[in-house]
């Protein structure tokens, strides 16, 4: 048979494709009573009764069912994303908040540099170049500053009538300073120095000279910054000059000025002190009480003076300030009194040998007379005579005995200076060569 189940072993009779009468219906089974009956199941758990059942074929594998209400096991996918923890639940909201406040923070600080704190508002103008002085070259005032100001220091000295403050500025490395004389006179002949930086020293009073107001100190600290000299006889009326010093205790204090006038003769002491005569450099650089003894420098930062003196409007003891009327000592000269100071503990005085009466108004001139002249003295070896009447001095005319006094002592011993004088009515010029007083 063809159209039929033949479960038969190879070689047996063939099975009727119609089971026999009696048999029971060809069909999926049914489950037993009280295993869902009226209900078809898949498998048949009485196979072993089946007629139909091939005894060689292999027995049936039985899945157990899975009981009521169990759900299946739970299995986790390594690749899917886990669920945040806690603390990474904070984590992120914090992370939010510094970024929000951070760029918050910028873009109101962009605001309101931009204007936006001003209502829109830009204030100036776009910025350009600066100009030339603002980049502060070494030849610019502020370069001239920033190169002298090292160089200079506070000079204070102790005596009865309490502390005298001055300034002075260093000539040498080792520590010598150049101030006035009349900074230290009345001292001990101790001082402290106040440096640049702020730092103080001792120092000791190397020698004075009270009739050109110079003097020396030495401060006892060595690798210190020396100023660079400049030629005072090089000078022209309206070259710029700045001022450096102390005053009215005010450290390190730069004015500036020009030089308004040259060989202006000053006369200046106190009530029984040496009366002191010097053809002064004149500056209107601001100079007060507290600057004496300081610089008074080129525009190349070169010192070209010691500021001295100041005039003032104010009646007598009172106190003096700056109207623009301040008087340096020639660099020259100070130079040369402080060489002398180191080397032999003073210095010399210049002179002219011979001794001054009065002007020359007189006899219906200008000039100074000589009321006297020494034998031997350098104005006598030039011819001079008493009564002669001395013009003009290296092309400087002499108006007042103090003017003579002044412009010899500022020319060094041996220095040759022309005369221009005159005798009865007629003019004559001389040669004469200056000598140190004997003294």
């Amino acid at each position: 048979m063809t159209d039929g189940w033949d479960w038969r072993r190879p070689g047996s009779n063939p099975m009727p494709a119609v089971p026999p009468a009696g048999a029971p219906p060809v069909g999926p089974p049914t489950a037993p009573h009280g295993a869902g009956a009226g209900t078809t199941s898949p498998w048949w758990s009485d196979a072993l009764a089946d007629p139909w059942r091939d005894p060689y074929a292999p027995a049936a594998v039985v899945i157990p069912t899975v009981p009521a209400g169990a759900g299946p096991e739970p299995v986790t996918d390594p690749d899917a994303p886990s669920r945040p923890k806690l603390r990474q639940l904070l984590l992120i909201p914090l992370i939010t908040a510094l970024l929000a406040g951070s760029l918050g923070g910028a873009l109101g600080y962009a605001f309101a540099v931009r204007g936006g704190a001003g209502g829109g508002v830009t204030l100036g103008a776009r910025p350009a170049e600066a100009p030339g002085l603002a980049q502060r070259r070494p030849d610019s005032l502020a370069g001239v500053a920033e190169k002298v100001l090292p160089s200079v220091v506070t000079v204070r000295v102790a005596g009865l009538g309490g502390v005298s403050e001055g300034s002075g500025f260093i000539v040498s490395a080792d520590g010598h300073v150049i101030t006035n004389d009349h900074v230290v006179s009345g001292g001990t002949g101790k001082a402290t120095v106040v440096l640049n930086d702020g730092s103080t020293a001792p120092a000791t009073v190397v020698g004075q000279d009270p009739e050109s107001d110079i003097a020396v100190i030495k401060v006892n600290r060595t690798g210190l910054r020396p100023i660079e000299f400049g030629d005072s006889d090089a000078l022209a009326v309206g070259d710029p000059v700045l001022a450096i010093g102390s005053p009215l205790s005010l450290a390190n204090t730069v004015t500036a000025g020009i030089v308004s006038a040259l060989d202006r003769t000053m006369q200046a002491g106190e009530p029984g002190g040496p009366v002191r005569y010097y053809a002064a450099i004149q500056t209107d650089a601001a100079v007060n009480h507290g600057n004496s003894g300081g610089p008074l420098v080129d525009s190349a930062g070169r010192v070209i003076g010691v500021n001295s003196t100041i005039k003032s409007l104010v009646a007598e003891g009172q106190e003096a300030g700056n109207i623009g009327l301040a008087f340096a000592i020639p660099i020259n000269q100070a130079k040369r009194i402080t060489q002398e100071i180191i080397g032999t503990g003073k210095a010399r005085r210049t002179v002219i040998g011979a001794q001054v009466g009065g002007t020359g108004s007189a006899t219906g001139g200008a000039g100074v007379r000589l009321a006297a002249v020494e034998p031997s003295g350098p104005a006598a070896g030039a011819g001079l005579r008493s009564g002669d009447v001395i013009l003009r001095l290296n092309g400087r005319p002499m108006t007042e005995p103090t003017d003579l006094i002044a412009l010899v002592r500022k020319f060094a011993p041996g220095s040759v200076v022309t005369v221009e004088y005159r005798r009865g009515s007629t003019r004559q010029n001389t040669s004469v060569t200056l000598a140190a007083d004997a003294k």
